[in-house]
């Protein structure tokens, strides 16, 4: 079987694929030339950028498999290809410490102002610094903090479980009744179970230090303009989920008042092209959604993806 990874695929991979007899093309198709060539092949693996519409999948009768490497699959019409007997799959636990870590990287970011003050000391370091240096002077601990979590996946709970080694009080909300506790995996084999405590969603908003967002982009933000007024004032928020999932017009509104300390965000309403505000806002710490971006995430992603092509393409 010929596949397209258009959006590349880590070497091994590539390599399980390959000896498990396929033939693999890691040369990327412009989006607009995808439905005359993707005729060619019998699968295609996809990330963020690459979209598999329904006019896409009509054109292409050939297609057996769909693969995203991550876990949003928000860029796949995942129910009609599912309708037209195509597999879709995707690799949702394999980047979720890599996510975990991003979120925690942007809290530290946050609460000791890196992202202001890298903007900063390389244009005022040697002119201002006793001013910068008191500007940044009222940092915050994380520990003994609680983080509230919305949605409490793979995710969510890697996140969690940092939380509890950094000494941060967990509570989160998700749609389903979830874990009272979590195991601990310590250094040594030494494992420890660690209660934690689901709440509606109105009382993490309430009570929550932090709040980091872990859920899909349904038909509205999860915090928007009748969630930020319930905020803790001086919260710090997180998204390393979708973008969407909070109303950034909103977050403007509320980074400007004080009601929210920091922002986050890894995600965007409007990639690959954020709005201005966002981007050039002072109290936002940005990444260009590359919250699944380590080494060894792709390398357990392509690992993954790999083992479900070959699975489903013998079908």
């Amino acid at each position: 079987m010929k596949i397209l990874a258009n959006d590349g695929i880590d070497p091994m991979g590539k390599k399980m694929l390959e000896d498990a007899g396929h033939t693999v093309d890691t040369n990327h198709i412009p989006q607009e030339e995808l439905a005359e060539k993707l005729l060619a092949y019998d699968a295609i693996t996809v990330r963020s950028a690459t979209k598999v519409r329904q006019a896409l999948i009509d054109g292409c009768p050939n297609l057996k498999v769909i693969g995203r490497g991550g876990v949003g699959m928000d860029n796949i019409d995942v129910e009609y290809a599912r309708s037209k007997g195509i597999a879709v799959v995707n690799t949702p636990a394999a980047s979720s410490l890599s996510v975990a870590e991003l979120v925690f990287a942007h809290l530290l970011n946050g609460v000791r102002f890196l992202y202001d003050a890298n903007r900063k000391m390389p244009v005022e370091g040697n002119s201002k610094f006793g001013a910068l240096k008191k500007a940044y002077g009222a940092g915050t601990e994380l520990r003994g903090k609680t983080i509230g979590i919305v949605g409490f996946g793979r995710i969510g709970r890697e996140v969690a479980k940092i939380a509890i080694g950094l000494g941060m009080d967990v509570i989160y909300t998700d749609l389903f009744e979830g874990p009272k506790a979590l195991t601990i995996e310590l250094s040594g084999g030494i494992q420890v179970e660690v209660p934690i405590k689901q709440v509606e969603m109105d009382s993490l908003l309430k009570t929550s230090d932090f709040i980091s967002l872990h859920v899909p982009f349904l038909d509205k933000p999860a915090i928007g303009a009748a969630e930020f007024p319930l905020l803790k004032d001086g919260v710090g928020l997180v998204n390393a989920s979708r973008g969407g999932v909070i109303d950034e017009l909103e977050l403007v509104k509320a980074l400007d008042s004080g009601k929210v300390a920091f922002a986050g965000l890894d995600v965007f309403d409007n990639e690959p092209t954020p709005r201005e505000e966002i981007l050039k806002h002072p109290k936002i710490s940005l990444t260009p959604h590359i919250g699944a971006a380590t080494n060894e995430a792709q390398e357990r992603i392509g690992e993954e993806l790999a083992g479900l092509l070959i699975e489903n393409l013998k079908k």
